[in-house]
């Protein structure tokens, strides 16, 4: 990203950039079953190359625009309540298979 491009962004309402990590997300993700879907139809080849097309998008945009745009996000009140539980039920989750594992 250029930096006329990165200081725009990060000016951006929490809302906003709420909005700009959602959309690619909506379209990406059903990509995935789409391409399960299609591998299911006997299509492997096909199926696998869209399954992984599908998770390079996702790697590569989406995570981006997510790591840009996380501090935009949380400064709304009711997003940063929703990942601070989120972050809670995820470090008790890797405790529980931590000690499950030991």
């Amino acid at each position: 990203m250029n930096a006329k491009l990165r200081q725009r962004i990060d000016c951006i309402g929490p809302y906003t950039a709420l909005v700009l990590v959602l959309v690619p997300l909506m379209i990406v993700e059903p990509l995935k079953l789409v391409a399960v879907w299609i591998a299911g139809e006997g299509h492997w080849l096909t199926g696998a190359i869209a399954l992984v097309v599908a998770y390079a998008g996702s790697l590569l945009v989406v995570e981006r625009l997510f790591r840009r745009l996380k501090p935009n996000i949380l400064r709304a009140p009711p997003l940063a309540r929703a990942w601070a539980t989120f972050a809670a039920l995820r470090r008790r989750g890797y405790r529980y298979l931590r000690q499950l594992m030991a």
